[in-house]
């Protein structure tokens, strides 16, 4: 019972800790995002000063899941968070006398040094679900989804006070202001979590690194084209399009916000909408692939109300995108709980870490692609290249197992072949 307790009251601090770093970092994309247009940047290089933040998440999750199994989570959630203060006290230096060249070479220098904070401490995080969740058989899921659903509300809450801060307070202000909210968290991280908290038997090579089971490997691929749908058009496309449609900087924020938050409630409330299996994967699996077909009809749909220029244009994107980020939430929430289900335990921050390297490979195309394809045509090329990327996410989906490698230990909930949670 004790133990139960620890698994819990660990799990409660993370996930709070995690809290709180997620709403400065959505702060900091509209900030930035913003605060650049604003200064009369194009799209693409909007797009450009993120994608150092995006590639270097790709190498911060590899080499974090290492890390945080070699040193143990909680010295990685301490660097992740001091990374990101320095991050933030990087991003406050830029100066309005500086030419444009070293403005953006320091702000997409400051931006990389933000995307290795953001996935060593998303990387340590999740990791910290399947260690704490063994103390409670059966809440894996549950508490995957609640975990990934309440951090993309804090998200969504960042960009309303990313917005809502730049337009009353300034940039570098804001910038302060977080990077003291950030100090304190990491306090609280270092007298609340045992220094050992996951750590194990590191891989001792590239080849074991790398050596995924075929599963992870299908579902890292899924995940590159999921989540690059999703910032094909999120990152530069629609903030631009309904600033152009005569919306303020708070209105964008705040749109961004809801958007986001209710998205997190989804994902919090998708064990509802899947069925479990005995096994944890029979019913999974083939709702991923149900799932991320439907959502690939929503962009579908949208490029095409675009592209024809069907009126109220603006509202019928807004309603379109409201439907999309459920699907997405649904979506999101099953692959974050295979991804712990199909890992083995002993080097769960490893697989973890791999995976959302290719979450974050996904989150670097899309970023890429949302400056490229609204420069060449607007939203309707955006929308067209996230029903693209759809497509081969299902398709990839297709594939995966229903039951797990044999070299790996799957943590298997207790629930009946005919729970629905």
């Amino acid at each position: 019972m004790m133990q139960s307790s620890a698994g819990i009251r660990n799990y409660l601090v993370v996930t709070s800790s995690y809290w709180s770093f997620t709403l400065s970092d959505g702060a900091l994309r509209m900030l930035v995002l913003m605060h650049f247009f604003r200064l009369g940047y194009s799209p693409f290089t909007l797009a450009f000063l993120f994608l150092l933040y995006e590639a270097a998440g790709v190498a911060a999750n590899l080499i974090g899941g290492w890390l945080a199994t070699h040193f143990g989570i909680t010295r990685m959630l301490i660097v992740g968070l001091t990374t990101q203060i320095i991050g933030f006290l990087l991003l406050s230096a830029v100066s309005p006398d500086w030419t444009a060249v070293m403005s953006v070479a320091w702000v997409v220098l400051a931006q990389g040094v933000c995307g290795i904070a953001k996935d060593l401490t998303k990387t340590a995080s999740k990791s910290a679900i399947k260690l704490t969740a063994s103390d409670a058989p059966g809440q894996l899921f549950r508490w995957v989804a609640w975990f990934t659903g309440s951090k993309n509300a804090m998200k969504g809450v960042g960009f309303f006070i990313g917005g809502l801060l730049l337009d009353r307070v300034g940039f570098s202000p804001s910038l302060w202001l977080m990077a003291s909210l950030l100090s304190v968290i990491l306090v609280a991280i270092v007298l609340s979590l045992p220094a050992t908290l996951g750590k194990s038997k590191a891989s001792k090579s590239f080849k074991e690194l790398f050596g995924k089971s075929r599963a992870i490997n299908q579902l890292a691929g899924a995940r590159v084209f999921l989540f690059g749908a999703r910032d094909v058009w999120f990152v530069v496309g629609v903030p631009v399009f309904l600033y152009s449609q005569g919306w303020n900087f708070t209105m964008v924020g705040t749109f961004m916000a809801l958007w986001t938050i209710a998205y997190g409630l989804v994902q919090a409330m998708a064990p509802k909408f899947i069925r479990r299996s005995q096994d944890g994967l029979t019913s999974e699996v083939p709702a991923a692939r149900w799932w991320s077909f439907v959502l690939m009809l929503v962009p579908v749909a949208l490029a095409l109300v675009v592209a024809l220029q069907i009126q109220p244009l603006q509202w019928i994107v807004v309603t379109g995108l409201a439907v999309f980020g459920f699907a997405f939430a649904v979506n999101s929430s099953v692959h974050s709980y295979l991804i712990l289900a199909y890992a083995g335990s002993e080097k769960a921050a490893e697989d973890v870490g791999f995976y959302y390297a290719a979450n974050a490979l996904g989150r670097f195309l899309g970023t890429l692609l949302s400056g490229v394809l609204y420069q060449w045509g607007g939203l309707s090329f955006s929308l067209t290249g996230s029903a693209l990327m759809l497509a081969s996410c299902w398709a990839i989906t297709l594939a995966l197992p229903l039951t797990k490698d044999s070299q790996l230990a799957l943590v298997t909930p207790t629930a009946t072949a005919n729970e629905t949670v």
